[in-house]
Order: C-alpha cells, then structure tokens, then sequence
C-alpha cells in the first residue's frame, strides 16, 4: 500500500509537511530516492489530471505521466532551478503528451472529459442524451485543435493556470499562449455555436 505524503516524509526522516518542495528537490537530486517519491506522490494526480484532459484517455496519460517522472528523475541533478519543480515537471509532461498528441492520427477523442452531473431527481432521459452530445461535440472540436492550442486551452481553460505559468510549461512566450488559447476559443466557439 502506498504511504501518503506525510508518511513518505516521515520515512524520509523529517516531517517535510510544512516545507516546499526545494528540500525534497535537492534530496532527490543527490539521489533521495524517498524523496522523490515523496515530490511524485504531492504531484502526480494533478499530473495526470492535466495529461487526462490533454490526451483524453486515461491509461495514455498514466503512461505519459509515468515516462514524464521517470525522464525528470533521470535529469533531476541537471534542474537549475530557475523555476520551480511543478513548473519544470509540468513542462516535461506537457511535451511528453504534445508528443503523443503529435504523433496520433486526427481521429482521437477526449472520453475523459469533466461532466457536472445534474441532481437524480431533475435528469430526465432527454437532457442526459443531450449532455451526452455535447461532450461528444466538444471531443470532436477539440481533437480538431493544434497539439499546442489544445495544450494552452487545456492548462488554462480546465486547469486554471496563469498565462506566465503555461508560457513556462509550454516553453513559448506569454504573448504566444495568449494568442494559442485566443484562436483555440474562437475554434471552439465556432465549431460548438449550436451549444450557445
């Protein structure tokens, strides 16, 4: 069974609940191994949540999170630290999945898609279908973006992230996040009009 965080810490040696993740990243870097569990056990469902939406399919994002953690262990003593670990692990696993998203075939879909379920008493047979067909409409509109607009869109639109913050993940500028996240809403917003 997998420790939580505080356990982890613990095994570490030192109750690290209270501390960022600077400490456990320079353990790590020397080779902490404990230490990094800890940093993946804090950051790997928000991880894969993010490659989730990206990718549209859960075990690809595992798969993609999982080579994504294993890449940032084997560069972890190169991390300068010029941002921070969420940021520079973020990064990896959104090229890791722009990747993947390249190299697909047009055809993929977002299954995972959030779907905010009414109360049982107020869904009818009707709106269920309806529900249904939107998130399906908006699965097709969005396989019908560039990797890098569904990326942008993605970390801002679902995740809520900071234009500085999805700049640094991309690895573009913020200009040209502001710009991906513009067409891919005006992409959307044509392609879903009859949602309106």
């Amino acid at each position: 069974m997998p420790l939580a965080p505080e356990q982890a810490a613990s095994a570490v040696g030192e109750d690290l609940s209270d501390t960022d993740d600077t400490l456990l990243v320079v353990r790590a870097a020397e080779g902490d191994e404990e230490a990094f569990a800890v940093l993946v056990r804090l950051h790997a469902p928000t991880l894969v949540r993010m490659a989730t939406r990206l990718l549209g399919n859960v075990p690809e994002a595992e798969d993609a999170v999982q080579d994504a953690l294993i890449s940032a262990w084997r560069k972890l003593p190169e991390f300068q630290r010029q941002s921070t670990f969420r940021t520079w692990v973020y990064r990896i696993v959104t090229n890791r999945c722009l990747n993947v998203l390249r190299a697909r075939r047009p055809v993929d879909h977002l299954d995972a898609a959030d779907q905010v379920a009414a109360p049982e008493h107020t869904v009818s047979p009707a709106r269920i279908a309806e529900s249904h067909a939107a998130v399906d409409e908006l699965q097709t509109a969005l396989t019908a973006l560039s990797a890098e607009q569904r990326a942008c869109w993605v970390l801002r639109e679902l995740d809520g992230q900071s234009y500085e913050f999805i700049a640094q993940a991309v690895g573009i500028s913020q200009e040209a996040v502001r710009a991906r996240v513009f067409r891919a809403r005006r992409s959307l917003t044509q392609q879903l009009g009859a949602w309106r």
